[in-house]
């Protein structure tokens, strides 16, 4: 096979895993997200805001886990719905071969989707660096899009999952807004925004600790839905 080929399949089997992960929803999530990402631009120059890197980082966050939300919520139901999980699971190393591509085609997206957001209020509103706070972002969005595919192989169900993500989210806000704020173990911590009073270099401790913490969480979130993939009887 040619490179030219390789290529060629590699593009097509690209487009179709996004065609089953998104099933055809993507550009509405993709919409939404930035709807969502206007309104608090508009409403922040509108009020007045105090505008910097924190700021931005905090107005990208929502449309960031909005758009991870959909296809790791659904991506087992859209599988059964779509009669090809059964297929699926006679792809030897199925949860390898399949999901691993899924995740990883998942990231990239929402990646460029950060970044082409991450322009836009750059010129809109305060400028920044997007490729680094899109860097930043993905951080909470892989612990948040494999704790969602973990939860999706334990009910098997988009609309259960979606239920129990709402309520951890909730959850997890709070927490980051009470106990634990500007901690370590937050997972909507925000970089760009150092607590006052806390001295710089504590800060970027606080915050590599942080991203170690979420990139720890994501990997075994990750392995545990792998695992529970294995057990091919309850899905089919």
């Amino acid at each position: 096979m040619t490179l030219k080929q390789t290529a060629r399949m590699l593009m097509q089997l690209s487009a179709y895993n996004m065609k089953i992960i998104f099933a055809n929803k993507f550009i509405w999530f993709l919409l939404a997200a930035f709807i969502f990402y206007a309104i608090f631009m508009f409403t922040s120059a509108w009020e007045g805001s105090v505008l910097n890197e924190g700021l931005m980082y905090n107005l990208l966050l929502f449309p960031c886990i909005l758009l991870i939300f959909y296809p790791t919520v659904f991506g087992i139901q859209n599988d059964e719905d779509n009669r090809i999980l059964e297929i699926l699971f006679g792809i030897p190393n199925y949860k390898y071969k399949v999901w691993g591509v899924r995740l990883l085609l998942i990231y990239i997206c929402i990646f460029f989707a950060l970044i082409l957001f991450g322009y836009i209020g750059n010129y809109l509103l305060y400028p920044i660096n997007p490729f680094s706070m899109t860097v930043q972002l993905m951080f909470p969005a892989l612990f948040l899009g494999n704790l969602a595919f973990l939860v999706s192989t334990l009910t098997r169900s988009g609309n259960g999952t979606a239920v129990i993500m709402i309520i951890l989210g909730i959850a997890i806000f709070f927490m980051s807004n009470s106990l634990l704020r500007s901690s370590p173990w937050d997972v909507l911590l925000n970089p760009f925004q150092i607590e006052q009073g806390l001295h710089p270099a504590i800060w970027e401790n606080y915050i590599l600790q942080n991203r170690i913490f979420l990139i720890v969480g994501a990997v075994v979130w990750f392995l545990a839905g792998l695992l529970n993939l294995q057990k091919r009887e309850r899905f089919v």
